[in-house]
């Protein structure tokens, strides 16, 4: 390479050496870059109770990512609250999490970014009642089960109670686990319960809406709780969507809650981003009881910002190589030495077509300079000459002649060089061949 550069554009060892080094130096680091930012094999995702359908969503993301290489470490916690605490932590394992909406609105989440919402997540509200009731003030003095410490479920049945006046002044608000809450209303130590899929299993709440004591809370105000709850989302329960035969629920039910998020650190590798996209449209992109198929994954943002790359997958998918390649981590490869090169071509080719030009002109120029004095002096020769004029013209071409010696040019340009030479020589003869002035 230092015998290119010094031949090709006559740089010195020294100065050939520094543009090599330069060279293998910018070439080595993004070798390098290539490696590092290679995906990590293992990822970790903070989920929610045993059973619960976090739990159940992160066991199938483990199922789907297995054959890409990738494994998923499944960390249950107490819910959602929990989950957002773990992704806040610096201390923390967890790289991914779901988390319900309407949880980070105080939260400083500088270092986190959404994937897009994956699911609805319903409140439900069962209740004992000789009668049914309309609205949640009617809760007021009576023993509540509100949710576990640490899970969404609490965060917003606190929000709701807030709302309709009802709280820990006015009633009893128990901070059990769902199992345990569950089973003190069917035993009659509880008048209602709030549920939600981050903490309660789903045998759980099919067992309540079996439960012939037990009534399953309508919200007939849920236009209202939208508006107010920016967050919330209506969803309707059809009729016997529970059980056919049974007719559970015997009318149709309007459930309230917030839309599920996958949440990531903001560091989450980006062909990571585009994967856990790809299992969670196979995994949530099913028609369901709340949800039309295909509706999820959304790009929804709420509280926490949609990342660039989830924004991209939203808008055009995969990558080239991510569609055409089937394995994960060679579709990554090429996908990092793309990266990595495509910026370098940018700037190194434009340089490289630039500066030849450059030297080229650079040379050119050096020998253009000895060019001009020789043209005057030829035409100084033409016409009868004195002896005493030849002899002076001849100094000045010795003059011309010496900076030429002293010009370095690379072997590129040696053609040019020597015929400069060859028109000095052709100069010098017509003076010495010059008529002596009658």
């Amino acid at each position: 390479m230092v015998a290119a550069l010094v031949e090709t554009f006559g740089f010195s060892p020294l100065v050939a050496s520094g543009v090599a080094f330069f060279l293998i130096v910018i070439g080595a680091l993004a070798v390098l870059w290539v490696v590092r930012s290679a995906p990590p094999r293992t990822i970790v995702i903070s989920t929610g109770p045993v059973g619960s359908s976090f739990q159940r969503y992160a066991d199938s993301y483990q199922k789907l990512l297995a054959p890409h290489g990738v494994t998923l470490e499944i960390l249950p916690s107490s819910g959602s609250l929990d989950n957002l605490q773990q992704l806040k932590s610096a201390t923390s394992r967890v790289d991914i999490g779901f988390v319900q909406g309407g949880l980070a609105q105080d939260e400083k989440l500088d270092g986190l970014v959404s994937l897009g919402s994956v699911a609805y997540q319903p409140l439900w509200v069962f209740y004992r009642s000789p009668a049914p009731i309309s609205l949640l003030s009617e809760l007021a003095g009576k023993r509540i089960a509100v949710g576990a410490t640490g899970s969404g479920t609490r965060v917003l049945a606190l929000a709701l109670l807030s709302a309709n006046g009802v709280t820990e002044e006015r009633a009893m608000f128990m901070n059990l686990e769902a199992e345990a809450a569950a089973a003190d209303l069917l035993a009659g130590k509880l008048d209602a319960v709030f549920l939600m899929g981050d903490s309660a299993p789903m045998q759980t709440l099919r067992n309540l809406v079996r439960a012939p004591e037990v009534r399953l809370f309508s919200f007939a105000q849920a236009d209202a709780y939208v508006r107010r709850f920016a967050y919330l989302n209506r969803m309707r329960l059809p009729e016997g969507s529970i059980d056919l035969g049974k007719n559970l629920p015997a009318e149709d039910v309007v459930l309230v809650g917030p839309t599920l998020e996958l949440v990531a650190r903001k560091e989450l590798n980006s062909a990571l981003s585009d994967l856990l996209l790809e299992v969670a449209q196979e995994v949530h992109g099913k028609a369901g009881l709340l949800q039309k198929r295909g509706e999820f994954p959304a790009p929804l943002e709420h509280e926490i910002a949609l990342s660039d790359d989830a924004l991209r997958y939203y808008k055009s998918g995969k990558g080239f190589f991510y569609r055409t390649v089937h394995s994960f981590w060679l579709a990554s490869l090429l996908n990092r030495i793309l990266v990595a090169i495509v910026p370098l071509l940018l700037v190194v080719l434009p340089a490289l077509r630039f500066f030849p030009v450059l030297y080229r002109w650079s040379i050119q120029l050096r020998i253009y300079r000895c060019y001009r004095p020789l043209l005057r002096l030829e035409r100084d020769a033409f016409g009868p000459l004195a002896r005493e004029r030849v002899q002076d013209l001849l100094r000045q071409l010795d003059e011309i002649e010496e900076s030429v010696n002293h010009l370095k040019v690379p072997a590129s340009y040696a053609s040019q060089f020597y015929e400069l030479r060859g028109h000095l020589a052709f100069v010098r003869q017509r003076l010495k061949t010059a008529a002596p002035e009658r």
